[in-house]
């Protein structure tokens, strides 16, 4: 009497060559690391930048005073900002701007807080200007008040461009 050989002993492979193996245990696996590496992601990008305004929060709704806004648009302040290669420049286009009182420019970036800049303005004879080498690579949030923050005009910078109009958040500046 002959006896066959075990067929299946003979071809069986190691249990990693076996695709059923790196199914069962390969996918969740990868969704672990997968999981992991979006958390580090995660916090490596930090939270969500602030506005600059000072916002009160009650019950479920966010408040922040419009004041300057409607100050600025009773005025009718409207300027215009221009970037040159190692200063920027501004303009008054309507309105009554004081002229010995002094400016700030606010350039927010739009998701990153650490990249704002704050310049003070120095009264020009054509308007007001600072020192300042302005990355234009992205946009840009403008924002300008006096040093008593009286009123405030804003702006966007967009991408690539070297000039913005300022106008009050309300009405039709």
């Amino acid at each position: 009497m002959t006896t066959k050989p075990d067929v299946s002993a003979a071809n069986a492979r190691p249990f990693w060559k076996e695709p059923m193996v790196w199914l069962v245990w390969g996918l969740p696996l990868a969704s672990v690391v997968a999981g992991i590496w979006l958390v580090v992601t995660a916090v490596r990008a930090g939270g969500a930048d602030p506005v600059i305004d000072d916002v009160q929060r009650v019950s479920q709704i966010q408040t922040t005073d419009l004041g300057p806004d409607e100050r600025a648009a009773q005025r009718k302040l409207s300027a215009i900002l221009q970037i040159r290669p190692d200063h920027v420049e501004l303009t008054a286009v309507t309105g009554e701007f004081e002229r010995e009182t002094s400016l700030v420019l606010m350039l927010t970036h739009p998701t990153e807080a650490a990249q704002d800049l704050r310049l003070p303005l120095a009264r020009t004879t054509t308007g007001w200007t600072a020192p300042a080498e302005i990355d234009t690579r992205h946009d840009w949030n403008l924002q300008l008040t006096p040093a008593n923050s009286a009123w405030r005009i804003r702006g966007r910078l967009q991408k690539d461009t070297q000039a913005s109009r300022l106008a009050p958040s309300l009405g039709g500046g």
